[in-house]
């Protein structure tokens, strides 16, 4: 007696599983794979003399850097801002949770000219740091503002719904164990929120790295200096250096992947030690 074919629980999964994978090839791998083989056309000599010439290596080191430190800034504060839309109620509060999706919704160009007017030494807060010799705009300290504007929203939209989600009940209970409120933030709450905060931090990176149109005008794109490396990108492909740029942009590509891949494993192993606890 042959045996009856079990039904699928989702109904169409053959149909939505190929589309899926159809979408995901023309949107994602089929660009990335184009990447690769553009890149190919180097020979290896060509491609490590490009991607460690040292105007590269320089554009690296400023858009690394200063992603990583607008990340860290943002997985600070936007843990603040998320913990005040959640665990507080005032007056225009959803006017300021509507403010947080800006960085989503405005051209990343229009951006970059905003702040670069504020910021330049002639702006309105620029020329309160140019006479004490504290450039801002056209150094790394703008681009690292510029990457804080666009990249807060990713920490706070990460870690908000995990606040709204957590019960009081072993707050209550730490307070009235006698645990004071640093204590009971750092060892109840904390833990909860690492995962999040994790993933808002790399996604903040990652886009930070990759960042072009917020950045471009901020930044002065003096090479080896406030040069980053979306602009070089560019810039090659100006020159019409196509197998250069797609080099440098795998190389970017290879830092985000990699970046993605060890903050996924940082949580699996933060999930593992909380379940344990």
């Amino acid at each position: 007696m042959a045996k009856s074919r079990g039904k699928s629980v989702l109904p169409g999964f053959r149909l939505t599983l190929g589309f899926t994978v159809l979408y995901l090839s023309l949107i994602v791998l089929i660009p990335l794979a184009g990447l690769v083989v553009k890149t190919a056309g180097l020979t290896l000599p060509q491609f490590w003399e490009t991607v460690t010439s040292p105007r590269v290596v320089a554009s690296y080191r400023i858009s690394l850097l200063t992603s990583f430190f607008a990340a860290l800034v943002n997985a600070v504060f936007g843990l603040l801002v998320a913990w005040v839309l959640v665990r507080y109620r005032f007056p225009g509060k959803k006017l300021v949770d509507g403010l947080i999706d800006i960085p989503f919704a405005l051209p990343t160009a229009v951006a970059g000219i905003a702040l670069t007017s504020i910021y330049a030494p002639n702006g309105w807060i620029g020329q309160l740091f140019d006479p004490l010799g504290i450039r801002i705009a056209y150094s790394p300290i703008g681009i690292t503002i510029a990457l804080i504007f666009i990249g807060v929203p990713f920490v706070v939209r990460t870690v908000q719904p995990v606040l709204q989600e957590l019960e009081s009940d072993m707050e209550e209970a730490s307070v009235l164990l006698g645990a004071y409120r640093w204590r009971t933030f750092r060892k109840v709450i904390l833990p909860e929120l690492v995962p999040p905060l994790l993933t808002g931090f790399a996604l903040a990176f990652a886009r930070g790295i990759g960042e072009y149109g917020s950045v471009v005008f901020i930044s002065g794109n003096m090479p080896m200096k406030t040069e980053i490396a979306p602009l070089l990108i560019v810039t090659k492909l100006e020159q019409y250096e196509y197998s250069q740029a797609t080099a440098i942009a795998l190389v970017l590509l290879i830092l985000s992947f990699g970046l993605l891949l060890v903050i996924n494993s940082l949580q699996r192993w933060s999930n593992r030690r909380l379940r344990s606890s």
